[in-house]
């Protein structure tokens, strides 16, 4: 009973966030799906002292889905992991409820730190494709993390991150539609520092032709 109401759960959350999808016997196709399933296999190992069946159950997995997981990751309900290939999810990573990941997402750790090194990523957040989140700080809820970000410190609820390194561009956004995953239309800070220095010397040029 526990397997069919947990395909359920994660059908719906499938066909919910993934247009391409026409049938829930796809479901059973999609890597996230079988990934995230064997997440929780691996991840009652680990609770239960059994590292090295553990990282075996998840490197396994990692062949057969291009998902790496590490069993230690403590993961909430809803984690969807859309064309997952290259998908890293480290050790002390905690992830809440109804989070969006895309291919080449990275949650890992600088190397420095001990103990919890990996990030905490709130519910309802979206990171984009390619995006870094490396280190122990939380992504709050309702955030998003714009394609190709790499993300190095805190970042508070409600929030749009965007560039190299991560800056906040938006806050306290509505909490991001599920229809509307959209990874393309994000402000461009750097293009809008771009258009203000442009405006300031074309005003400045003005400017010295009235004093010549």
């Amino acid at each position: 009973m526990g397997f069919f109401k947990t395909f359920k759960e994660e059908a719906n959350v499938i066909k919910e966030r993934d247009p391409a999808i026409h049938s829930a016997w796809e479901v059973l196709l999609y890597p996230s799906f079988r990934a995230v399933l064997r997440h929780r296999k691996a991840h009652w190992m680990y609770e239960h002292g059994l590292y090295f069946l553990a990282r075996w159950y998840s490197q396994r997995t990692v062949r057969k889905t291009g998902i790496e997981i590490h069993p230690g990751a403590t993961i909430g309900k809803g984690l969807f992991i859309d064309h997952g290939n290259g998908v890293i999810i480290g050790e002390t990573t905690i992830i809440g409820d109804n989070v969006t990941l895309y291919q080449g997402v990275t949650l890992g750790g600088t190397g420095k730190e001990h103990g919890k090194r990996h990030p905490t990523i709130g519910n309802n957040v979206m990171i984009s494709a390619g995006a870094k989140v490396l280190g122990s700080f939380t992504v709050g809820d309702n955030s998003k993390i714009g394609a190709g970000s790499v993300v190095l410190s805190e970042v508070p609820p409600n929030s749009t991150v965007v560039g190299v390194p991560g800056r906040v561009v938006k806050m306290n956004n509505v909490k991001v539609p599920r229809e509307d995953m959209d990874q393309v239309h994000l402000p461009d800070p750097v293009m809008n520092d771009i258009e203000t220095l442009k405006k300031e010397c074309a005003e400045l040029k003005e400017a010295l032709k009235r004093l010549s």
